[in-house]
Parts: C-alpha cells; structure tokens; sequence
C-alpha cells in the first residue's frame, strides 16, 4: 500500500517548478542570472508567482516604484511573514477578507504578497507551525513542503461552523481558508488544499488534457460537474480522511467526536463515487498519475 510519500513523489512536478520559476525570473528580472537546474525549489515557484502577478499588476497601473520593488524581490519579500516548521519556512498571512481584491485572474478574492505585506499575529504563526507539524506526523509533510508554501488566515470560527478555503490556479502553492483556532483541523484543511495544489501541478507537468465533454455526479456538490472538477474532489477528501483517520488516534473531546462525525460523513459520500471514480480515471493519460489517484481513493474507501 502507497504511503503519503509515495503519493505525492511525481518527478515531473519538480520539473515544473523548475522550469516556470526559471521563465518568470526571466520576465520579471531580464538579463539576471537564473537558478542553475535542481537548484530552484517549490518555495521559489510559489513565490515567483506572487511576483509576477505583482509586478504585472504595478505595470498595468504604471506603478514603477511597486514595479521596481518585485524587480528586487523575486521572492516577494516572504522572510519578512516567514516562520519555521516542520516541512521548512512558511510564510504566514491574515489578510482582512473584506480588502482581498476581486479581479479576471480568479472567480475569487485573493491576496498578493507586495511591499505592503505585515506578517500573521504570533498566535496565528504559532497555530500555523503546529498545524504544519500534525499534518508532517501523519505522513503529509512532502505534500505541505511543495504545495503549501503560502497560508492565508482569514476569519475564525467555532468548531462545527462552515469553513471555506480555497486555491486559485494563477498563485500555486498558496492556500486561502477559514480556521477555528485548532492546529488538527487546520492540518486538515492544509492537506485539502494543498491536494488541489499538487494535481493543479501534476496535470500540467505530466500533460494531462482532461476533457470537458465528460460529467459525473459529484456527492459533495449535490451536482453534475465536468470530469476535472470530479477528480479533485476524488482526490482532495480522500487525503483528508487518511489524515483524519489518523488524527483521531490522538485526540479526544469535542474535537475527537468533531473528526469522527467528519470521517463519517465522508465515508458516506465517497462511497457513492466509486464506480464514476473508475470511469473518470481513463480520462487521465499519464499512468503514474492515475494510479496515485486511484490509490487514494482506494485507500480512503476501505477506511
């Protein structure tokens, strides 16, 4: 049986994350010297996206003094919101949701690290951390390291409360969400994320076209959705509920029956996509793909 590890071990991202990092320093720095191969990191990816959309921003607004500063910080200035952890330096925000800017890159808010960026409040940076280190014991750290490089905390709330979060294509490695001040659960919704992170990632750097004509009925949605849509969510809570599953071998209380009541309600769910889960997989050409897809979901249905 594949581990976490092995789930997420797809070389072809790592070529990816080389290959785009060296091609956005190239645009927004010209003439400088570009990363050698293998030495450009997912941290640099992410962080060079948050670049470029900030400099392209600058630049539409004839803002050259914003422009100049992404010129000089290909990394965004992330050391100044950055904090340690298990799976190496995050960077850590809590933007207001209400200011987070609305625009044709993405259907929803988001936020770009700039000049203006202020890091997370301690407490938040401290929750982050733990957060990052329960998701690491439970076997998800290489996941978190490469598709997890930004967090942006947005509203508390009380367990048991509707929690969004959110990715959006143009700002890979970068997570938006919701938190109710519980390192396990915000592990947990890390792990969701960064999953649609990865096969973002793994669908680019392994070619993958996945047709729009196909649709399957998607539990969590109450709705028939086009075949890309299906198999994130086929791969996103699955990895949550291997995690959960073995959260709740630590933990008890409110929180104990909270994930257990979680893992409960997904198992219902994903049970009813199995056999589209099968059909939906030919449409995925590349094999190491499909059966890392296909392991998860497995997995998660024999919890």
């Amino acid at each position: 049986m594949p581990t976490p590890a092995d789930l997420f071990d797809l070389p072809p991202i790592d070529r990816l994350h080389h290959e785009r990092t060296q091609r956005i320093h190239a645009v927004i720095r010209p003439g400088a010297q570009l990363p050698q191969p293998g030495t450009s990191t997912a941290a640099d990816y992410c962080l060079a996206h948050h670049a470029l959309e900030g400099a392209e921003s600058a630049a539409r607004a004839g803002d050259g003094a914003t422009l100049d500063w992404y010129v000089t910080h290909p990394d965004s200035g992330a050391t100044t919101s950055s904090v340690p952890t298990e799976v190496g330096t995050r960077v850590v925000v809590a933007p207001t949701l209400a200011d987070l800017p609305r625009s044709a890159i993405s259907e929803t808010p988001y936020y770009v690290l700039g000049p203006g960026t202020e890091p997370a409040q301690p407490h938040l940076r401290s929750l982050a951390a733990d957060a990052y280190a329960s998701a690491a014991r439970a076997g998800f750290g290489e996941l978190l390291a490469a598709h997890a490089v930004v967090l942006c905390l947005l509203r508390t709330k009380s367990l048991g409360e509707t929690l969004d979060s959110w990715t959006i294509s143009r700002l890979p490695g970068t997570v938006f969400m919701d938190h109710v001040d519980d390192p396990v659960v915000l592990a947990r919704d890390l792990i969701h994320e960064a999953g649609h992170n990865w096969l973002n990632d793994a669908l680019a750097a392994t070619g993958c076209k996945i047709s729009d004509a196909a649709h399957f009925h998607s539990p969590w949605k109450q709705t028939t959705r086009p075949a890309f849509g299906f198999l994130h969510a086929c791969w996103a809570f699955p990895l949550t509920m291997l995690f959960t599953a073995h959260a709740l071998n630590s933990t008890a209380g409110d929180l104990r029956r909270f994930l257990t009541a979680y893992l409960d309600q997904q198992r219902s769910l994903l049970a009813g996509t199995a056999t589209d889960h099968a059909r939906a997989l030919e449409l995925i050409s590349d094999d190491g793909l499909r059966h890392r897809l296909a392991a998860a979901h497995h997995q998660a249905l024999a919890l």
